[in-house]
């Protein structure tokens, strides 16, 4: 049973990383990232809500970003596994996600934090060419990425459940260093 978090600040290959890891082990590749685009995609009232936040690069508040991973982590496709991509960010989150997990009988989980410099996310966001990352955004979400997400890496770190994964190397050789980690 594979039940991974993924941590890293934006730009560090999370997303990219997790889908193809997720295809591998045929489990589904939770990103909160993805669920929020589509519901601001859609407009419905809670990506509504979050593109106010996102337009101005702070985090959605924990309660929208709590009650969808709360409905995802129920549906019938997670029994099993399932790659926890963006989700938590902060360590009242990683408390949350671990008193649902538990209640869900879903525990076990791993984290892997891919680190990256801060230059290299930078060039790698401004490349994706998304409109809402113009480098004063990014370097803004990065700022909050290290106030608010670094702290995680030493409550998972005191935990022993996190490994970190260098990714500042290519593509493949942040796969194939996953996939060993995963098979282990």
């Amino acid at each position: 049973m594979t039940r991974l978090i993924f941590l890293g600040p934006p730009g560090s290959g999370k997303g990219t990383q997790a889908q193809i890891l997720a295809e591998d082990l045929n489990i589904p590749h939770i990103s909160t990232g993805e669920i929020l685009r589509q519901a601001m995609q859609e407009q419905t009232p809670l990506g509504i809500k979050a593109q106010s936040y996102v337009n101005s690069g702070d985090l959605v508040p924990d309660q929208l970003v709590q009650d969808l991973v709360q409905e995802r982590l129920s549906q019938p496709d997670v029994k099993s596994g399932w790659i926890l991509d963006g989700f938590p960010r902060k360590v009242t989150q990683a408390v949350f996600l671990e008193k649902l997990l538990a209640e869900m009988n879903q525990g076990g989980e791993r984290v892997i934090n891919l680190d990256a410099p801060d230059d290299v996310v930078v060039a790698r966001l401004l490349d994706r060419g998304r409109k809402d990352d113009t480098e004063a955004v990014i370097r803004h979400r990065l700022d909050v990425y290290r106030a608010e997400t670094a702290p995680l890496i030493d409550y998972y770190g005191d935990r022993q459940k996190l490994l970190t994964v260098n990714g500042d190397q290519s593509q493949e050789e942040v796969t194939h260093e996953l996939q060993k980690i995963v098979t282990s």
